[in-house]
């Protein structure tokens, strides 16, 4: 028996039929495995956004004149004030998912953006695999978090997944929301890949992936190198041809941008700022810096 939104507290009403929907404010999620025939229909919409995770077989959801069809690794997403319904899909043998009803804070919409289909409809498709678990797992960090009474540590992740959470407590939500702020980041960035440039090779890409994920590491063009099976002197010179700047002078060159938003970001002392983007000598980071902005890097925060 599949448990419904009217077995909610405090659910909202189904004037003028169709199935009820939980009432704004609060954050609402469970894990469900439905066979054909399970459908729900809300000509009224609902007051709260709704986020669904397929993680097996295959589901319909429908807003306003739009449709999505959702499958493993698909992320759909509904905003709230539309009529919507959604279902087992026609000839599926049952639809696995996660849900949750929330009011979607705001960053999300920017995230969403890309992948709107109309009458608020956001259909984020075919997540990487190797993305997968990690959607997972904070889907249920989300559903033990939701638990949490706000003593004492949280419900383990992993138990009582079939079941509604609702999220009471402000720390219930919010730690709720964030988990799901997570899921949006994750799904969003991983199916959007940046297109690569034209022209330049795959490794190089990857180099340069590396250097921006973390400026901070002890990068060579020997390290480097190796983790796009190059020899040193190939890809420093593939590097520089295709990207117009020697492999160092483009790690340099991210190393600085990189201290310039901790400066304007962060209070970390200057010391720290200049550890934190590669720079082994603070002396050697400010001389670089005022080089790149044309002001120490005090002058350059206390500006901001």
């Amino acid at each position: 028996m599949p448990v419904r939104a009217d077995g909610l507290p405090g659910t909202a009403g189904s004037e003028g039929g169709g199935d009820p929907a939980p009432p704004p404010g609060l954050v609402v999620l469970g894990h469900f495995d439905q066979s054909p025939g399970y459908a729900v229909d809300r000509p009224r919409g609902s007051a709260s956004w709704l986020v669904t995770w397929t993680t097996g077989g295959r589901g319909r959801l429908w807003q306003g004149g739009t449709t999505a069809a959702a499958g493993p690794g698909d992320l759909v997403v509904l905003a709230p004030g539309v009529p919507h319904g959604y279902a087992v899909e026609p000839g599926a043998r049952h639809w696995r998912f996660w849900w949750a009803h929330c009011q979607a804070r705001p960053a999300w919409t920017g995230w969403l953006q890309p992948y709107g289909s109309g009458d608020g409809v956001y259909v984020v498709p075919s997540v990487p695999a190797a993305l997968h678990d990690r959607v997972a797992a904070a889907f249920r960090r989300m559903h033990a978090d939701a638990r949490w009474t706000g003593t004492g540590a949280p419900p383990e992740t992993g138990t009582g997944d079939a079941q509604v959470a609702v999220a009471h407590g402000s720390a219930a939500r919010e730690l709720a929301l964030c988990a799901l702020e997570e899921i949006v980041v994750l799904a969003a960035a991983g199916a959007r890949p940046e297109a690569p440039r034209p022209g330049v090779d795959a490794r190089i890409r990857r180099a340069e992936e590396l250097i921006a994920a973390d400026p901070g590491a002890r990068h060579t063009v020997r390290s480097l190198a190796a983790d796009v099976a190059l020899s040193p002197s190939r890809f420093a010179h593939l590097f520089s041809r295709q990207v117009g700047q020697s492999p160092m002078r483009a790690l340099r060159e991210v190393r600085l941008r990189h201290a310039a938003r901790l400066l304007e970001s962060t209070d970390l002392p200057v010391e720290r700022v200049a550890a934190a983007s590669g720079f082994a000598s603070p002396f050697h980071f400010n001389r670089a810096f005022r080089e790149r902005y044309g002001k120490p890097p005090g002058a350059y925060r206390a500006r901001r």
